[in-house]
């Protein structure tokens, strides 16, 4: 299994490089100061994970909260060479270790199913896979791309 750990101030390149990968899908991250003070705060409070790669880059990173029993994934990406290798899952599975104590729910914003990352991310069928289901339409993406909500309960 994907080795994963609390993610750490140094670990900021990482996150940046990794959001660098997806901003087509959602946008600017990598200049935006919001972006950057988020995984900063997410870091210094201790909800942000990251599985590390041997090099010293990142293989993926999460960054988790909400209001039990409600939680929330704000952020789950995995480097495009490690996609369909576990790394997703294993960011997932620690922070529900970590952070969930059922009952509670689980609540993602990700793709709709018109939206063209749907099928090449492949992040619907990655949480289908995991136990959440579709729910409600959400706002769409900064690059105005459908978003909807996908939500696992936790007995």
């Amino acid at each position: 299994m994907t080795p994963v750990r609390l993610a750490r101030h140094a670990d900021l390149p990482g996150f940046l490089a990794l959001a660098a990968e997806v901003e087509h899908w959602f946008g600017p991250m990598v200049d935006d100061p919001g972006f950057t003070g988020a995984v900063e705060r997410s870091i210094g409070s201790g909800a942000a994970l990251v599985a590390p790669a041997g090099s010293g880059d990142l293989l993926g990173a999460l960054l988790f909260g909400g209001n039990p029993p409600v939680h929330k994934v704000h952020w789950l990406v995995v480097t495009e060479r490690a996609r369909g290798g576990g790394v997703g899952r294993a960011l997932l599975a620690d922070a529900i270790d970590r952070f969930v104590r059922p009952p509670a729910t689980i609540e993602v914003v990700t793709f709709g199913p018109d939206h063209p990352g749907a099928r090449s991310s492949g992040a619907r069928a990655f949480y289908e896979s995991l136990s959440f289901t579709p729910a409600e339409p959400a706002d769409p993406g900064p690059e105005g791309g459908s978003r909807q909500v996908y939500r696992r309960l936790l007995r």
